[in-house]
């Protein structure tokens, strides 16, 4: 991780790099809010111990406890040297690849809600194959229809494991 040098005309300037402060920042507040989700569900469950041992929230309770405490410990500590920190995360052009990564698949985790596994799986598999790889479209196409369809015959029907399915798999009576 750099600092940026504004006198030595380092590239890395606050206006085109991400300082490892928002992050730790942003992280730290949604580990607090998963810590928050699981003590609130230990507590919903039972966090006591029975008369046959622990009830099912006790040690996800306690777990959630040090996860809540560790990550108000980091945004605490991030806010209190918040003008001090002044460390690179990553400049915009090495966010850029995460993001042509990251935003693909956000879409397929909605598309799967709506669609099932196997379309949203084809069309991503396409679309990395074709955009990121610059396979050719016959290879691309095998390849992001047939893995969809060996995952559907090995999940489906040998191992009888239903995977989520949407409205074209509807169609075609699965």
């Amino acid at each position: 991780m750099t600092t940026p040098n504004k006198e030595s005309g380092d590239a890395h300037t606050e206006s085109t790099a991400t300082l490892t402060r928002g992050p730790e920042l942003v992280v730290g507040l949604l580990m607090m809010a998963i810590a928050g989700m699981v003590i609130t569900d230990s507590l919903r469950v039972g966090t006591g111990w029975g008369d046959d041992g622990p009830r099912s929230g006790y040690f996800p309770f306690y777990i959630g406890l040090f996860l809540l405490t560790a990550s108000a410990f980091i945004v605490l500590s991030t806010l209190l040297k918040w003008s001090k920190l002044k460390e690179v995360f990553a400049t915009r052009e090495e966010l850029v690849p995460v993001f042509q990564m990251l935003v693909p698949m956000v879409m397929y985790v909605v598309a799967m809600v709506y669609l099932g596994i196997y379309l949203p799986s084809a069309i991503l598999i396409g679309y990395f194959m074709r955009h990121h790889g610059k396979f050719t479209w016959p290879l691309t196409a095998g390849v992001s229809i047939g893995v969809p369809l060996v995952f559907f015959l090995v999940f489906e029907k040998w191992f009888l494991v239903p995977l989520p399915k949407g409205p074209i798999e509807n169609m075609l009576g699965f």
